[in-house]
């Protein structure tokens, strides 16, 4: 018998759920697993590109230096550009503090925020963001 591993992306959950568990790993790193899948979720099936720009930016700001959620912030916020065609200012300059921390120090924020910024190039170019 030959198990096979399969990949799933996350679903999106109600918005409360995501606040709940976000803020839980935000005081609570022992929640960060689960929160990391709820925010990739979040960022690749929710349809409120407010929302899930808000949390990738409360991610990106507020957890602590080494979280594995910080790198996973940037490259939502990228999966955010390619879904919705655009970002405010303040979440570019967000993906590109996050990706330049990763440069400088990928023990500090790991390169996932890389690739969240390369996407956000990518998707976004040069065009105004709103």
């Amino acid at each position: 018998m030959h198990s096979h591993l399969r990949f799933e992306n996350p679903p999106a959950l109600p918005h409360d759920v995501v606040v709940e568990m976000l803020e839980r790993a935000l005081s609570d790193r022992s929640q960060e697993g689960e929160a990391a899948s709820t925010l990739v979720g979040t960022a690749l099936n929710d349809e409120d590109q407010s929302f899930v720009e808000h949390w990738c930016m409360e991610i990106g700001t507020r957890a602590v230096a080494g979280s594995p959620l910080l790198g996973l912030a940037g490259l939502c916020l990228g999966h955010t550009a390619r879904r919705f065609g655009h970002l405010s200012a303040k979440a570019v300059a967000l993906a590109e503090s996050l990706a330049a921390r990763a440069e400088a120090n990928p023990s500090d924020v790991d390169g996932r925020a890389l690739d969240g910024l390369d996407d956000i190039r990518s998707f976004l170019g040069r065009r105004q963001t709103r």
